[in-house]
């Protein structure tokens, strides 16, 4: 994605726009992946580019919580940001820390237990951890 199509992502999703925001969202959507916080900045620091680790966080949470990113929950120590918000689930390789998406309609459930009173279903993502033979 260009600099320009994330300036208009942002903007149509009610962020507001920032060198910093634009920067980490360029490196987030890039392609599709999973990424850390640590990675972005990593990243953002080989092109030259100096952004804190508090704003990067903050501009991750903010792209989640706007519905154009969305956390994977793999590994309790760290977490990932994933590019691709339609529905899919993931493989999880716990030795190399690999993430792979699996197409939601891969997984086929046969029956969700019946949720708490007063709650609803909101989404189900199923993670398959792995691990090298």
């Amino acid at each position: 994605m260009i600099r320009e199509e994330v300036v208009k992502l942002l903007g149509r999703n009610g962020i507001t726009i920032t060198p910093q925001r634009v920067d980490v969202a360029e490196v987030l959507f890039d392609r599709p992946q999973h990424v850390s916080a640590e990675q972005i900045i990593d990243q953002l620091k080989t092109q030259g580019k100096s952004v804190s680790k508090a704003t990067v966080y903050n501009t991750l949470n903010r792209f989640v919580s706007k519905g154009i990113a969305k956390i994977v929950n793999v590994n309790p120590e760290r977490a990932f940001y994933d590019s691709v918000t339609t529905h899919h689930h993931h493989f999880y390789n716990e030795d190399t820390g690999d993430i792979t998406d699996i197409p939601g309609e891969h997984i086929v459930l046969e029956q969700i237990p019946d949720v708490p009173m007063g709650t609803e279903l909101a989404s189900v993502e199923i993670v398959v951890n792995l691990r090298n033979r």
